[in-house]
């Protein structure tokens, strides 16, 4: 006779024993040790039989290197190792285990540091990275920012020689300039060694034969849109910026900045522009912003009608009937023209409000047909001058739909003509 099985006999589970289970490999990865100085020793191991300064021969040692080392694994350590020539302990101090400095590193360069004597050290970096891809965005992302954020840590010299080779980084496109942003920090602003850095890095750059407009994109795509976070906050403007990089004998980094900050002023006026017209805010109102503007950011006076008109206009409702948007264009612009008048003064800047009257019918086909009546309410209202009309027409247009606008507006200027050929013949 069986016994029934009680109900913890009935749901025991069956087990193997004397069975070794074998851990998956991701799970052995998770579970080992984290140990970058035995790395450095093993790494170093690799350089022993590396004549002293045979750069070529570091070279060919990490690349057999990387078959044996997890380069994956000790990317920050290895780029410690490669950059400052050993292993950093929180804070940015060397790790105090007693080891020597690594035979290869960018600090090992001679004094003083230049371009052409940092570029070999840099080449071997570029060709560590060309046989382990994987290795560009490590130093990118974590690795060089790492290091960066102790710039303040290093001597002169030290920061000169890593200045230059990011410089010469960047401008082989082995990292981009988002590796600056880390030296906008506090700590290394305040007391001029992010501005040192980063203007050693922009004069390597540009000493490659690499002009300023690619500077320029390079520090837009690398997300560096306002240099002057790179100066202590006592001397953080514009101004100030534009100053050093003049002292420093980069001109055309002072007058990038420049022309950043300006058509970052030129957006912020716009915006506010838009959205007086849009409250439907007086014309005094609007003149007054504009004035103060002009106080703190002058803008050139062929410019600013362009600006005023396009901010201006940004209310014409396109999406009324096609026969309702002629109207709607010409009233629009009545509401505006004492805020033209206010800043179309001279004949420059007259035919650039004509001039930006143009482009914006060209880009607004809805529109175009009431373009002669704008003219007119410019004339009529002293916006424009009758000389300054027949400029435009003459020889003052712009190219966008020149020639259908110059027909449009043939009728009117012909008045004009002759009312300007009989006043002269009244006054003789």
């Amino acid at each position: 006779m069986t016994s029934t099985p009680t109900p913890a006999q009935g749901n025991a589970k069956p087990s193997l024993t004397g069975v070794r289970i074998k851990q998956r490999k991701r799970v052995q990865k998770a579970t080992a040790k984290h140990e970058p100085n035995v790395f450095r020793d093993q790494l170093y191991r690799h350089f022993e039989t590396v004549p002293d300064g045979d750069l070529d021969g570091i070279a060919q040692k990490l690349d057999a290197a990387g078959n044996t080392l997890d380069y994956r694994k000790y990317a920050e350590a290895l780029f410690e190792i490669l950059v400052l020539g050993g292993l950093l302990a929180p804070g940015g101090a060397y790790l105090d285990d007693g080891a020597p400095s690594s035979p290869f590193s960018i600090l090992r360069a001679s004094d003083p540091a230049t371009r052409d004597g940092l570029k070999p050290y840099v080449e071997v970096l570029n060709k560590l990275i060309r046989r382990y891809k994987y290795l560009q965005k490590i130093l990118e992302e974590s690795s060089l920012p790492g290091i960066l954020q102790y710039v303040n840590k290093w001597d002169q010299a030290q920061r000169d020689k890593v200045a230059i080779a990011v410089g010469l980084m960047m401008s082989s496109e082995l990292v981009s300039a988002a590796v600056l942003s880390v030296l906008a920090k506090e700590h290394l602003v305040k007391d001029g060694a992010a501005i040192s850095f980063v203007t050693n890095v922009f004069r390597t750059y540009l000493s490659a034969g690499l002009s300023m407009d690619k500077l320029g994109n390079a520090l837009k795509r690398g997300g560096i849109r306002d240099l002057t976070v790179y100066l202590p906050a006592t001397k953080r403007s514009e101004d100030e910026v534009v100053k050093h990089f003049r002292a420093e004998g980069l001109p055309q980094i002072a007058e990038y900045q420049s022309k950043r900050a300006s058509a970052g002023h030129k957006e912020e006026t716009a915006a506010r522009l838009a959205e007086m017209a849009a409250e439907e805010e007086p014309a005094d109102a609007v003149i007054a912003y504009l004035n103060a503007q002009q106080a703190a950011h002058p803008l050139p006076a062929e410019e600013l009608p362009a600006l005023i008109w396009n901010s201006l206009m940004t209310t014409v409702d396109f999406g009324a009937r096609p026969d309702q948007i002629e109207a709607l264009t010409v009233r629009e612009a009545a509401k505006h023209t004492p805020v033209f008048e206010a800043f179309a003064q001279g004949p420059r800047a007259e035919v650039a409000l004509i001039n930006a009257a143009q482009v914006w019918f060209y880009d607004n086909t809805k529109a175009m047909k009431a373009f002669p009546q704008i003219v007119k309410l410019f004339y009529n209202k002293d916006c424009v001058s009758d000389a300054a009309i027949i400029y435009w027409f003459q020889k003052g247009s712009k190219p966008q739909g020149r020639q259908h606008f110059l027909k449009a507006t043939e009728a009117l200027v012909k008045f004009l003509q002759e009312q300007s050929d009989s006043e002269e013949e009244d006054e003789e």
